[in-house]
């Protein structure tokens, strides 16, 4: 099946917005697994509508991610693959396209029961397949499963979602082990670590059941530990999007380690890559930028790249056994 077919991008209602709106100039924000797709996407749009298409350039990595530069520069911005969070404050001018997978659930979940060895199974999805938690529900209780979408914090927009920096669905569902629907990895391992329970990832585009071991991400954060226990400078890298800005975490860390006699810099800059620190001579970094950087970049920069958490295990103030994923949590829902 071509991604042309699997993923929904509302190219119907976008042109009816356009058109509504008499907009000259319109943007488009991508994520990267989707960014194949804008040329299309864009000629159709400028056809159709008459309008000039802006197409971003620039890494998207969630909702979080808006590109605030092309939304001055456009009268209409629609970023796609992600839901809004619904506490940040967006400009009016931005339409989030969820482009929703057409993919049915339904016999990846018959699989999967057999590999279910709970009662009470906790149902969660990213937004691409949020729309059929409840077939997949179905599924599972035609097979005597008792299922439950957990309700997460004021950052996730609908019930059974989790983000890869956000697992409050999850954690909010009382129940035995998790049925994640969905291709990717990271978001149902931060829900093993977040919750210490089984999750069993179940990928309809492939037709594939895969447990989660979360042990060997477990070993590799407990030696970026090890590795910085004697470390007495640190970089706090602080991002400047609106959605990933932890300033006052960043505080609270310089504050901390300078109570306990060690050199602290905060660190502001946008786009936080392996380059972009490389100029920066210190023992270690602390990410309060978006989580998945110290787990999907390691070994990847000059220093040890700890979570704030991992940061306060090192000074003592947390034990290892405590250790869980970096969340940007919001308010309760």
């Amino acid at each position: 099946m071509s991604e042309g077919e699997s993923f929904d991008f509302q190219l119907g209602y976008i042109i009816s917005v356009i058109k509504d709106a008499a907009a000259k100039n319109i943007g488009l924000q991508f994520p990267e697994g989707f960014k194949r797709r804008s040329l299309s996407i864009g000629s159709r749009l400028e056809k159709e509508t008459g309008a000039t298409v802006h197409i971003s350039g620039n890494p998207c990595f969630g909702a979080c991610d808006i590109d605030n530069a092309l939304v001055d520069d456009v009268d209409i911005m629609f970023h796609f693959g992600h839901a809004h969070m619904g506490e940040n404050d967006l400009s009016h001018n931005i339409y989030f396209i969820e482009t929703r997978s057409d993919v049915d659930v339904r016999d990846i979940v018959r699989l999967a029961v057999s590999e279910l060895s709970g009662q009470r199974i906790g149902l969660i999805s990213t937004v691409q397949h949020i729309h059929m938690l409840e077939d997949a529900a179905s599924v599972l209780q035609e097979h005597g499963k008792e299922c439950i979408i957990g309700i997460g914090d004021s950052k996730i927009a609908y019930p059974g979602q989790v983000l890869g920096c956000n697992f409050s669905a999850a954690k909010n569902t009382d129940c035995d082990e998790y049925l994640y629907i969905g291709s990717g990895q990271f978001h149902p391992l931060g829900v093993s670590i977040a919750t210490r329970k089984s999750v069993l990832i179940a990928d309809p585009f492939v037709n594939e059941l895969r447990k989660v071991d979360s042990s060997m991400v477990l070993r590799q954060r407990s030696a970026v530990i090890a590795k910085s226990l004697d470390a007495s400078s640190f970089g706090i890298v602080v991002s400047t999007k609106p959605g990933q800005k932890r300033l006052e975490l960043a505080m609270d860390m310089k504050r901390m380690a300078n109570e306990k006699g060690k050199e602290a810099h905060i660190l502001k800059m946008d786009l936080v890559t392996p380059e972009q620190l490389l100029q920066f001579k210190v023992d270690a970094f602390i990410n309060t930028a978006c989580p998945r950087l110290a787990i999907d970049e390691l070994g990847s920069f000059n220093a040890p790249m700890l979570t704030p958490m991992e940061f306060e295990i090192v000074l003592g103030r947390k034990q290892w056994e405590d250790l869980v994923f970096d969340e940007i949590k919001g308010g309760p829902a």
